[in-house]
């Protein structure tokens, strides 16, 4: 038993420091009590199956495509407009929707399903995001307080008196409490939140560049300027041909950016955008053809082959504009991006032209541009000889863009282009991302539906892949926090270690038999904050499970009524924000924040006492002894 204190109170110590990841913590941990023999491997590996880890796996990924086809960014549109110019409108509505989702789902989902949205949000409104990510995590375990079936804890006390013959509890029977809860919490958090988790912008290094973001860069270049679209006729004669047999570029010095062809018809659900480049592919009827350069020749190309210039510039599902004036949004990367490479002073392309080097056969890249010093070069490329230090802007498949780097003695990759192509949205699948979202959640809602909460979080993640809400597998990967998850995973089996030595059950019998004495409301605060603190380093289940019969029985010793025992118990254990590894959503909030455990400390805590010293006395009131 001293072992595992031990190794317990060396967890929390690393924790507050900060001197160590948090993930680091965990694992050496687990070591320890696999080393001192207090838990077998196999119970030390229990975590990492846990079906609270493999939902939170499932999680990240629905909430990174969410995020991904921009629906995060349409959802927090919407709240923004109804917050308006208010940031405590906008605190107060992002607290109350996330409270009443959580009254019908788990507040891990909830959380995920609210993290994607929040970061779009503050990202839009400049509102700092570590004011809104950690409450909004205590929010959703505050709505779990609303319903029968918002949290464990609640199903557990509810058991316990069925099973000794007591009167259950109704659905609704938690809320008044719930309301209590939410109330409390909404007066403190605002003023902690203000103090305790503004994040001062600057961290970074002085001198430090930022990177210029896609459409900074079609901005740069003056992309949408002279960006044309034109499509392609059933009886035009371009049907069947590349543009590689026609010489765009040399016969009319128009580049050719891309095609684009769509496939589901009319139906914006099953809307699906091929971006492809035009050299070698093979034209079919309604294609559009993405042209850059002088208008005139755009005409003269049209006419030679009976094509029909589109009226606007703009991406299919953006409103027509003026005609002839094209829109500083015309293009999408989804497939196809940019980036700019400065040419080295060993480069075998100096002092020779574009159509020289066979620039787009040998690196499957199209030079939509030059910058020269303070000069852009962007017509009449095709006799231009280049020069030491030409910075180029090239188009390409992102595959093709990856690896440019591998050319170091030519040119060099100017910022991060594959990084900047993960933060495009592929609008035209939210449709998509938002079906699978709303049958997710139905799913876990409706107790009818034979599909467990973690089976339809993971169908959801496997969906969302495979219906192209996220570009591919290695997408899904790199969205995954895996420190939340081993910090998780590892520390799980803490809770079997105490259980395991008796070391939980000494502590809770001893604390709770010892104030019985003392009337009924001193028994009742032993009992919340014994559950309170245990709930800190087990989870809120664990800890419910081991003291609800303790509870009833401590109730039953004295002759006083079991329920506002059994509720001290059940909101003590879902009510516990002062750690970030307590409740799932506190972990999956704590990389995005970004906080440390400090921070849950300074807020969480405060909210825990306060919200439990309220508790003591409210609960009588609505339960009589």
């Amino acid at each position: 038993m001293y072992i595992t204190l031990g190794i317990l109170l060396f967890s929390i110590v690393f924790f507050v420091s900060g001197k160590l990841r948090s993930d680091l913590v965990a694992l050496c941990s687990l070591i320890l009590l696999l080393i001192f023999g207090i838990l077998t491997p196999e119970e030390g590996l229990t975590g990492f199956s846990s079906t609270i880890v493999a939902m939170m796996i499932g999680l990240f990924v629905v909430s990174g495509a969410i995020f991904q086809t921009g629906l995060a960014k349409m959802i927090s549109s919407k709240i923004l407009r109804l917050a308006g110019d208010s940031e405590i409108k906008l605190f107060l509505l992002v607290m109350l929707a996330t409270s009443v989702i959580g009254a019908f789902i788990s507040n891990t989902g909830t959380v995920a399903l609210m993290l994607p949205i929040l970061v779009s949000l503050a990202s839009t409104s400049g509102m700092n995001v570590s004011r809104l990510l950690m409450p909004m995590a205590f929010a959703s375990s505050m709505g779990g307080m609303f319903t029968l079936i918002g949290t464990p804890p609640n199903l557990v006390i509810d058991s316990v008196l069925r099973d000794n013959g007591q009167e259950g509890l109704s659905f609704f029977s938690f809320t008044p409490v719930g309301i209590i809860c939410f109330t409390v919490g909404l007066l403190v958090l605002i003023p902690l939140s203000r103090i305790f988790l503004t994040r001062k912008d600057g961290k970074k290094e002085k001198g430090q560049k930022k990177n210029k973001t896609l459409n900074e860069l079609a901005r740069e270049y003056q992309l949408a300027t002279d960006l044309y679209r034109v499509k392609v006729k059933k009886d035009s004669r371009l049907v069947g041909k590349t543009i590689a047999e026609l010489n765009v570029f040399q016969k009319y010095s128009l580049n050719v950016l891309e095609v684009r062809r769509e496939s589901g018809g009319r139906s914006s659900f099953l809307k699906s955008v091929s971006q492809k480049l035009a050299t070698h592919t093979e034209l079919e009827a309604d294609d559009l053809i993405y042209l850059m350069g002088d208008f005139e020749q755009v005409e003269l190309f049209d006419k030679d082959y009976d094509l029909e210039i589109v009226d606007t510039h703009t991406t299919e599902t953006v409103a027509d504009t003026e005609p002839g004036k094209p829109t500083q949004n015309a293009l999408d990367f989804y497939d196809i991006g940019i980036a700019e490479i400065v040419l080295m002073p060993t480069s075998t392309l100096k002092n020779k032209t574009i159509i020289e080097i066979n620039f787009r056969q040998r690196y499957h890249l199209n030079v939509l541009g030059i910058r020269r010093k303070s000069e852009y070069i962007l017509h009449d490329m095709k006799d231009v000889k280049l020069e030491t230090g030409d910075v180029l802007l090239v188009q390409g498949h992102w595959k093709e863009i990856g690896l440019l780097s591998e050319e170091q003695n030519d040119w060099v990759v100017l910022g991060r282009p594959l990084e900047e192509a993960t933060k495009v949205t592929l609008d035209y699948k939210a449709p998509v991302a938002a079906s699978i979202m709303v049958l997710m959640v139905v799913a876990m809602v409706f107790d009818f539906i034979p599909i467990a909460p973690v089976t339809a979080v993971m169908i959801a993640a496997v969906l969302m892949i495979l219906t192209g809400c996220l570009k591919n597998v290695e997408a899904a990967y790199r969205i995954i926090n895996w420190e939340s998850i081993v910090l998780i995973a590892a520390m799980l089996p803490m809770s079997l270690a105490l259980e395991k030595t008796g070391t939980s059950e000494i502590i809770s019998s001893s604390l709770v038999g010892g104030l019985g004495q003392y009337g009924p409301v001193v028994l009742l605060a032993g009992i919340y904050f014994t559950t309170s603190l245990m709930t800190m380093f087990i989870s809120n289940t664990a800890t419910a499970v081991l003291l609800a019969p303790i509870a009833y029985q401590a109730a039953l010793g004295i002759g006083v009524s079991p329920y506002p025992f059994l509720f001290a118990v059940s909101v003590a254990a879902s009510m516990c924000f002062a750690s970030p590894f307590s409740t799932p959503p506190n972990a999956l909030v704590m990389p995005a924040g970004p906080y440390t455990f400090m921070d849950y400390v300074k807020v969480g805590l405060p909210l825990q006492i306060i919200l439990g010293i309220i508790m003591i006395f409210a609960l009588p009131l609505l339960f009589p002894f």
